[in-house]
């Protein structure tokens, strides 16, 4: 899959396996062609490794911060360590920045309350989320990767292409 051209310019490729390794990552499943599903998990998994390695190294800063009363308080803070910084930064040049939608029947303040304080939800949702999850994985089981699998579903309708569901186990 390394050299998959997926019948498009490079340009046209590199977007199109941006926005679906983007998709893949907040949805946690996507169904396309074999190939592209095999070329889209071979991303995810070196995206999800690189959080894996990185997502522990945080760093305690006391800041000085305004009160409510208007008056600088000390407050405790976490902030990312360089590697884990570094690891950010390299995933947010790939992955696009989907942002958080809001659910049927939710009202604006509710939604509003909800993604406060979250400026990339996909970001966080990798080192949050998946990061913990598969690194425990790794301990339990002692083998790291093996975070997608692909669903072959047979030919498509039209074309008899091979078509499959990547998702994130």
């Amino acid at each position: 899959m390394a050299n998959d051209k997926l019948g498009r310019p490079s340009k046209e490729r590199k977007a199109l396996l941006r926005g679906q390794v983007s998709t893949l990552l907040w949805n946690g499943k996507i169904e396309t062609t074999l190939a592209k599903a095999k070329s889209t998990a071979r991303i995810a998994e070196k995206i999800i490794t690189l959080a894996i390695n990185s997502y522990e190294d945080t760093l305690k800063v006391v800041k000085e911060v305004k009160g409510a009363d208007g008056k600088k308080v000390k407050q405790e803070v976490l902030n990312d360590g360089p590697k884990k910084l570094a690891a950010r930064r390299k995933i947010m040049s790939y992955v696009y920045d989907l942002q958080e939608q809001r659910k049927e029947k939710e009202s604006k303040e509710t939604f509003k309350a909800r993604i406060e304080g979250i400026n990339h939800p996909v970001i966080e949702k990798i080192f949050n989320v998946y990061a913990p999850k598969y690194a425990t994985r790794a301990k339990e089981k002692g083998v790291g990767g093996g975070y997608t699998r692909i669903t072959k579903l047979g030919a498509r309708r039209g074309d008899a292409t091979e078509m499959a569901i990547v998702e994130l186990v």
